[in-house]
């Protein structure tokens, strides 16, 4: 990762896959034996902006360890519309920081604000 603006697209990124990843979840909220998804990549982030010689950060999807119900899903739906919620109000914090990165940038090389 390069600079803030190399952090800030990795965390969009990182919530768009988030995003689908909760999408298919309840897409598959009663399909028996799912097991439910969940994509993490803030810490690997914190890690690799926390490392004197720079870090890679990656984005990894696991299962969750909720408990099944008898069909063998374990899909929460409340759980997961609170993550969607969530997710989208990051990644639009996100992509406001990164349009303001580049409105910056655009203003430092003698472009004009918008």
């Amino acid at each position: 990762m390069s600079g803030i603006t190399g952090v800030l697209q990795f965390a969009v990124d990182g919530l768009a896959q988030q995003q689908q990843t909760i999408a298919n979840n309840l897409a598959n909220s009663q399909t028996p034996g799912y097991i439910a998804k969940q994509v993490s990549f803030q810490t690997s982030l914190q890690q690799a902006l926390a490392s004197p010689v720079g870090g890679t950060a990656q984005v990894s999807v696991t299962n969750t360890t909720n408990p099944p119900a008898t069909n063998g899903n374990n899909v929460d739906g409340s759980q997961q519309l609170v993550a969607a919620e969530q997710t989208t109000l990051e990644y639009q914090t996100m992509v406001d920081m990164l349009n303001a990165q580049f409105r910056l940038v655009q203003g430092a090389s003698g472009g004009s604000f918008q």
